[in-house]
């Protein structure tokens, strides 16, 4: 047949199809831990805030009502795109028409999800664009860090000391499953070698069967759910720190927008060469600082 081999227009369609439902079925490893916005309108989209207020004595009876005014603010994230494109080798075509799912759907699937881990990292660790209005109505915009309270830095001590101040931080701070949060925490190669060799951690029997026998800490201990992440920012001394994160799971939210779909197309500029790939928007903000501790630990 004259059309056995070849990609159609059919097939085209077939393809996209097949990647949109494996893409919403094969979230990042990230991805599944924050609030996913899903698909996003416009550049960019807002995350509105509003801090804590607590009561107080009624004072005097047929006294004056006094106003508990809390802060809020609006944070905007700006959305930015992100493209891959790869070619197409002819003697693939075949192959690739035989399974849509083949190495061309695992290559653009991989590095979607690792591209969205990214930047929910940097969203974790960085800062956020603010809005507020003041009493007078006036607004103001400033690029909100991560405070000094929130960081644990190296000098703190040990590994296991910083993340048993960690735990207690989201305590302190009423962001922990006490108050219907779960916590997350990235951790590296470095990291992994770092806890497996603290006998005061492996050397606990509750401890022991699972990092010892499965030589991992995926899975939930310390009250945090472990997400391997190996593109660590460094920390505060570059040389010899990186930095981690453990947050909330509404900590940060996150959106995307389909630019131009993954699809196959033809470059006639290039001997009309089959590609695959296409362009996508990305973006994530931190919805609440208190609900984010980064760690500063030793390499």
């Amino acid at each position: 047949m004259a059309n056995e081999n070849k990609i159609t227009a059919a097939f085209v369609q077939q393809f996209h199809d097949t990647y949109e439902i494996a893409s919403a079925q094969n979230e990042s490893r990230l991805l599944k831990t924050v609030v996913n916005r899903g698909k996003i309108t416009g550049e960019s989209f807002t995350i509105n805030d509003m801090g804590q207020v607590e009561m107080s004595a009624s004072g005097a009876r047929m006294g004056n009502t006094t106003w508990t005014i809390p802060d809020a603010g609006v944070r905007s994230v700006l959305m930015n795109d992100f493209d891959l494109f790869i070619p197409i080798e002819p003697r693939d075509v075949p192959k690739l028409k035989a399974n849509p799912q083949d190495k061309y759907m695992k290559l653009l699937l991989s590095a979607r999800g690792r591209k969205i881990d990214d930047i929910i990292y940097q969203a974790a660790v960085g800062s956020v664009s603010r809005k507020v209005v003041d009493d007078a109505g006036a607004t103001s915009t400033t690029a909100v860090a991560l405070p000094a309270g929130q960081i644990i830095l190296s000098a703190f001590g040990t590994l296991k000391q910083q993340l048993v101040k960690a735990k207690s931080i989201f305590r302190k701070n009423e962001n922990d499953e006490h108050n219907g949060e779960q916590l997350y925490i990235l951790y590296s190669s470095t990291m992994l070698e770092k806890i497996l060799g603290d006998t005061t951690l492996t050397s606990a029997d509750f401890m022991a069967g699972k990092m010892l026998q499965e030589g991992g800490v995926g899975g939930k201990w310390l009250g945090f759910n472990w997400i391997p992440y190996e593109k660590l920012n460094d920390g505060a001394t570059a040389e010899t720190t990186k930095r981690t994160v453990v947050y909330c799971g509404s900590a940060v939210h996150f959106g995307d927008a389909d630019i131009t779909s993954f699809d196959i197309s033809t470059r006639p500029d290039k001997k009309n060469m089959k590609q695959v790939g296409g362009v996508h928007s990305f973006a994530a903000g931190r919805a609440n600082e208190t609900k984010v501790v980064a760690i500063d630990f030793v390499v």
